[in-house]
Order: structure tokens, then C-alpha cells, then sequence
């Protein structure tokens, strides 16, 4: 599998996660996987990665996000999809320390795919807006 594929799953996953709100995060990776059949040991470990790493620093990943947002919006305001791509960009940027350029091109890929309209344009500028500290 490509990276820019694992990728996609790994948003995928994060989205379905926001939606669902599930107490047993480990269950839900192992489902999705196993469901969607990846058996790529390296996307399992890029997606496990991603998954749990955004889980234990959502706060401040969070606050990431919010820091960029016009000042009548709050995270709720925010697409699910807009707010996973947002999530795992901002995980690789700031904890996996992946080069922005390749994050903030492949977030924007994410939201021209399974976004709004506007979505491609806000994630870039949130994105952009995070890597200028």
C-alpha cells in the first residue's frame, strides 16, 4: 500500500471514530481492520499510530484547531471530516514531525475528496496558520 492509501484509511478510521464516540478504541481499530481487510503490517502500525497518538494528545490537538478558528466558531462548528483530517495532519506535523509540506498537501487531497467545497480551503488555512508558529 501506498502511503497517501494508509493515510486515507487512517482518516477514515479517525472519522468513523468521531462519529461514533466508542469507549473501546482498541476494539474499534481491530473491527475496522479487520473489516476492511489491511493486513499491510505497515499500515497497521501507521493507523494504530495515528489513532492512539491523536487519542492521547487530543487536548492539544484540539486546542491547535481552536486557536485557528474565526473568533465566533467553536470545534463543534467543524464538518466530522474537516475535524479528522484537521486531527491527523496536525498528529503528524507537531508528533511524528512528518515534513508539513507532504502533510498539508495530503489534508488538502483528504478534504477535495470527502469534504465540502470550502473544506479544502479551510484546512489548508487552519494548517497553514499552525505551521507558522
Amino acid at each position: 500500500m501506498k502511503r497517501s492509501e494508509i493515510r486515507e484509511d487512517a482518516f477514515r478510521l479517525i472519522y468513523s471514530l468521531e462519529i461514533q464516540k466508542s469507549d473501546n478504541l482498541e476494539e474499534q481499530v481491530e473491527l475496522y481492520l479487520e473489516s476492511n481487510n489491511i493486513i499491510d503490517k505497515n499500515a497497521i502500525e501507521y493507523i494504530k499510530d495515528a489513532v492512539f497518538g491523536i487519542e492521547k494528545n487530543k487536548e492539544e490537538i484540539l486546542k491547535e484547531i481552536e486557536k485557528y478558528l474565526k473568533s465566533d466558531w467553536k470545534i463543534d462548528r467543524i464538518s466530522k471530516i474537516d475535524l479528522s483530517i484537521l486531527k491527523l495532519a496536525i498528529y503528524e506535523i507537531k508528533y511524528k514531525e512528518l515534513p508539513f509540506k507532504i502533510a498539508i498537501n495530503e489534508a488538502v487531497e483528504l478534504a477535495k475528496k470527502y469534504g465540502e467545497d470550502t473544506s479544502k480551503k479551510f484546512v489548508n488555512g487552519v494548517l497553514a496558520n499552525v505551521i507558522k508558529e
